[in-house]
């Protein structure tokens, strides 16, 4: 075998170990979702827009929340 072939193998046995991915429990991804990494500078503004939204549009879901009707009611 090559010294190529060999180091060809290796990077691609290795690229695995070498990934960003992680697992993370869920009882500390709370500390991982920093309010500073939000896109949105008012959290309450925020939730008010997406409320009257889903609300508008008589659906919900598809952005991480539960889906619900759309009369917005609670």
């Amino acid at each position: 075998m090559s010294v190529r072939r060999l180091v060809i193998c290796f990077l691609l046995a290795t690229l695995p170990l070498v990934s960003a991915c992680a697992v993370v429990p869920q009882n500390r991804r709370k500390h991982l979702a920093d309010p500073m990494m939000s896109f949105e500078t008012d959290a309450l503004d925020a939730h008010r827009r997406q409320k009257l939204y889903s609300t508008r549009e008589a659906a919900a879901g598809g952005d991480g929340v539960p889906a619900g009707g759309g009369c917005g009611c609670q």
